[in-house]
């Protein structure tokens, strides 16, 4: 009786947390940044490649492309395959259009965040942290606000989202390989403790390597399936384009879904102004907080644009898809995959349809890689966390104690259910969302001064360096103190 009543309220709290006005809020507020940066996602395209691959590490710091990595660990999870697929069957083929348009406009909302992390970062135990925690009590001067921030994401990150990732891992095993789910709860574990317990420098060494081999990789295959069909080329992206807009026969019906589908799987997938990507761009060595910006705010391109489509292309250039036409399956507008449910089945049915016997291994592998990497990802967030309750006080007790609560949450999610604690998450996350917004909208200036301050300066042909007293900006602590120009 009291699981039913906790789970009624937790559905009726995410309800609120996330629902359609919320999703719309982020939209706007992305849409209002991108006026306010003059663009800057398509001004400062060349600008984002050529920092990705500056910069190197330091006794503090990670590089910009090790922080970028950790920032890709969580965004590329699970829902690059499973959200996917969901948007496509929700709203049609027309939501992929609507991710694309979410991906350019939270660019701006992750440059925005993600510049704050550094304005406001500090160094604590010899390490760089920042994140929303560090920038409202610095930049809004709200502790409590801080606080709640902290607590939220904490709880989240370790408790209540590692085993949902990692059940989707066991999951996938499973039915590929058929090892049992406590076997991959005890690998995974395994190697997640290895990798944590090293702290960041070696979550980032891994993450450098991982996520660009995980990506590259089923690009790779994603581009293999789109060429054995290229004769579908010009039909799919027209397909594309007329559902978003609802002028295809087939889809026409579905344009409110495409863009309530597109707008919410883009958001969940690529996280632009959810307060998770400013934890790793903190710990960015650099010279400048803009810098870091612009290379996060590639990120959301990465996920989005590269990972979200190749998923979307191999679904869709092969037909394994169905879309429905009601909030649950109920009458379908298509229906190519009879008695396969909504998720990795239909990137799977993908890629058998090409590569027969090979789609269930490699989407198992796929959803290993990207959901082990999301876990590492949640772990670094809860660890910046819990530094700043500590408030710069070296814990090694309590870090350990961390470690071990994500590594029992990690393995506890391979082995059982996890539908209250996804919902859990959620909640968590959401909370997390709503202080983050409200906190980069007010907190969006110090963020517009530094980008126009390294326009200015790299318009004189400087490597542009941070001085945050000649911007006016108050409480830059690390950049005011410590930073050696």
């Amino acid at each position: 009786m009291e699981r039913c009543c906790l789970e009624a309220f937790v559905t009726w709290l995410n309800s609120i947390l996330w629902s359609t006005p919320v999703i719309y809020i982020l939209l706007g507020v992305g849409l209002v940044f991108s006026i306010m940066t003059r663009l800057l996602q398509v001004r400062h395209i060349k600008e984002m490649v050529r920092l990705m691959f500056q910069g190197k590490s330091s006794d503090a710091g990670v590089s910009s492309f090790q922080a970028l990595a950790i920032a890709l660990s969580g965004r590329v999870g699970t829902g690059n395959i499973a959200g996917v697929a969901s948007a496509i069957f929700y709203g049609g083929p027309g939501a992929v259009f609507w991710m694309w348009a979410i991906a350019f406009i939270g660019a701006s909302s992750a440059f925005i965040e993600s510049t704050l992390a550094q304005i406001y970062k500090t160094k604590q135990d010899g390490q760089y942290r920042g994140g929303p925690a560090y920038y409202i009590e610095k930049g809004i001067g709200i502790k409590w606000f801080a606080m709640l921030f902290a607590f939220a994401a904490l709880i989240a990150m370790a408790v209540l989202m590692p085993g949902v990732q990692s059940n989707s891992i066991a999951a996938g095993i499973n039915n590929a390989f058929g090892i049992s789910p406590v076997m991959t709860g005890i690998v995974v574990v395994l190697l997640l403790a290895f990798i944590i317990f090293g702290g960041v420098k070696r979550i980032a060494h891994a993450a450098q390597v991982i996520v660009p081999f995980m990506a590259l990789g089923y690009i790779l295959i994603s581009l293999i399936i789109v060429l054995m069909n290229i004769t579908e080329l010009p039909s799919v992206i027209a397909l594309i384009f007329r559902s978003a807009f609802g002028v295809d026969q087939v889809f026409g019906g579905l344009l409110g879904m495409a863009i309530s589908w597109g707008v919410k799987r883009g958001i969940y997938s690529n996280e632009a102004g959810q307060g998770t990507g400013p934890h790793p761009a903190a710990a960015a060595e650099v010279s400048h907080p803009a810098k870091q910006g612009l290379v996060q705010a590639f990120s959301v391109y990465i996920d989005t644009l590269f990972v979200c489509s190749a998923t979307a292309f191999m679904i869709l250039f092969t037909g394994m898809y169905n879309t429905t036409t009601g909030p649950d399956e109920g009458p379908y507008v298509v229906e190519n995959l009879a008695g396969v449910e909504v998720g990795p089945g239909f990137t799977q049915a993908a890629i058998d349809s090409v590569l027969p016997g090979f789609g269930a291994g490699f989407v198992a592998v796929a959803l290993f890689f990207f959901a082990f990497t999301t876990i590492m990802a949640y772990y670094y967030i809860a660890e910046t966390n819990i530094s700043y309750l500590m408030r710069g006080k070296t814990s090694p007790l309590a870090i350990n104690a961390l470690r071990l609560v994500l590594l029992i949450t990690t393995f506890y999610g391979a082995t059982n259910e996890s539908a209250l604690a996804w919902a859990f998450g959620d909640a968590g996350l959401g909370i997390m969302v709503w202080l983050n917004v409200i906190a980069i909208v007010m907190l969006a200036k110090p963020a517009l001064l530094a980008l126009k301050d390294y326009e200015t300066q790299k318009k004189q042909g400087k490597d542009p360096v941070f001085d945050p007293k000649a911007l006016g900006i108050k409480n830059a602590d690390f950049w005011e103190n410590e930073y050696k120009k």
